[in-house]
């Protein structure tokens, strides 16, 4: 049985064929500009802007960051909404209406003037970057691949990691440009998320393999896989025929679910904590503001190679080893922030608590997949996203009260690792959830 378009008058269906490749690795591309420019409103790229609007405004750090815990908050509510419409309408809709959303919003933090207007705009910014197109991204990518779903959703987290890398960058060559003006540094950010990321969205972008007549991983129907799995050659079943696959009502009767969900909270909770408030304890320790900016590119360096790292881990090795892996790095890598005392152990420390970021961009979204399979993902992944949204707040705010009351940020990366040791505990009893047969 073959699949059919859905639209045969879909203009993409002509770019599909004339494709001399697998279609699905055009959607790691297309996905990849929406998550390579959701880095407008990142946690390291507001890092290089909490010193200068701290002093420029007079207001507190934590207030400056409070944009993002908050945003964090409304996630939680936000998330199931995107899960929903990307269920409904797939991720080319949601995408691009987010990339058109998020752009106008960061260009326009150059008029800011008080903490409200602040907190409007970058909050929506980063309600973008978490829920929307956190979510579509690697769910589109998941449709499209199973068998080779590692390794494809290793190149979304190089896509996303050289936004991280240079976003901050571009935010302190702006200013450079500028004599130092923060406000036309988020006024060119914004125009930038609108050049890269809309034309491949809306031109490119489609939802399901099944849309254009295709299947995941390019595989023919009843033929098993192309690349030496047994079983499904046995079986005469590809990669994505064998999946089995779970409704969201189905998926939230499971412990599985909020176990995942909970693990995700954990280690989301450390990502943020030392994200966002990693150029200012680079600065409090008499480091340049150049090299503070450039250490966050390094740590991208560094994602993007634990990206590759972590993806084709996960195609050789269970999901939750992997995963329980990607936590403990997270946790160790932590610790060494409390030595840095030069540059060079600042980049170094960078780059390799990057290589566990790197992780994060890959392992939580294909373990979703990978249990409960790609049907219902959307929906799955926007229940569980407020787990995420909730520990990228804590960790923000968090961190933030710790250096106002404490006066140093020493205090959080034990936190951190205490953090990553829970999520280890949590993973080493999940189990495969099985579908109670009648």
């Amino acid at each position: 049985m073959t699949n059919t378009p859905s639209t045969s008058t879909d203009p993409r269906i002509a770019l599909v064929r004339v494709t001399p490749f697998f279609y699905g690795w055009a959607i790691v591309v297309a996905a990849g500009s929406t998550v390579f420019v959701r880095n407008a409103a990142a946690t390291l790229t507001i890092a290089v802007f909490v010193f200068p609007m701290s002093e420029d405004l007079g207001w507190s750090r934590t207030l400056i960051v409070g944009a993002a815990a908050a945003a964090g908050v409304v996630s939680m509510f936000v998330s199931p909404l995107a899960g929903w419409i990307l269920q409904r309408w797939g991720a080319r809709v949601l995408m691009a209406t987010s990339v058109i959303l998020l752009g106008a919003v960061i260009l326009s933090l150059r008029w800011t003037a008080s903490p409200i207007t602040f907190y409007l705009l970058f909050g929506t910014g980063r309600l973008m970057f978490q829920a929307p197109l956190q979510i579509g991204g690697s769910t589109a990518v998941a449709q499209w691949f199973v068998r080779l779903r590692g390794r494809s959703s290793s190149m979304l987290g190089v896509s996303h990691s050289l936004g991280m890398g240079l976003f901050p960058l571009f935010a302190q060559l702006f200013m450079n440009a500028n004599n130092g003006d923060w406000r036309m540094a988020w006024f060119w950010m914004g125009i930038s998320v609108w050049v890269i990321a809309l034309p491949l969205t809306l031109l490119v972008f489609v939802n399901k393999p099944e849309d254009v007549g295709l299947t995941p991983d390019g595989d023919a129907p009843d033929s098993g896989s192309s690349d030496g799995d047994e079983q499904g050659a046995a079986s005469g079943k590809t990669a994505a025929e064998q999946e089995e696959q779970w409704t969201l009502k189905e998926a939230m009767r499971t412990p599985t679910l909020w176990t995942l969900a909970l693990v995700g909270g954990l280690v989301f909770f450390i990502h943020t904590g030392v994200n966002i408030h990693q150029a200012a304890f680079l600065r409090d320790h008499d480091i340049s503001a150049s090299i503070a900016a450039s250490a966050l590119t390094v740590m991208a360096l560094g994602t993007a190679i634990g990206s590759i790292l972590w993806g084709n881990l996960l195609d050789r090795f269970p999901v939750k080893i992997v995963y329980s892996a990607t936590a403990g790095w997270l946790g160790g890598m932590a610790l060494l922030f409390l030595l840095v005392d030069s540059e060079v152990m600042a980049f170094t420390v960078a780059l390799l608590f990057g290589i566990g970021l790197g992780g994060l961009l890959v392992v939580p979204p294909v373990a979703m997949a990978h249990y409960f399979g790609r049907n219902s993902l959307g929906a799955i992944r926007g229940a569980t996203e407020p787990f995420v949204s909730g520990g990228q707040a804590l960790g923000a705010i968090g961190a933030g009260l710790i250096f106002d009351y404490s006066g140093s940020y020493s205090a959080t990366f034990p936190t951190f690792t205490v953090a990553a040791i829970i999520a280890i505990i949590l993973l080493i009893f999940t189990r495969r959830p099985k579908k109670k047969t009648s």
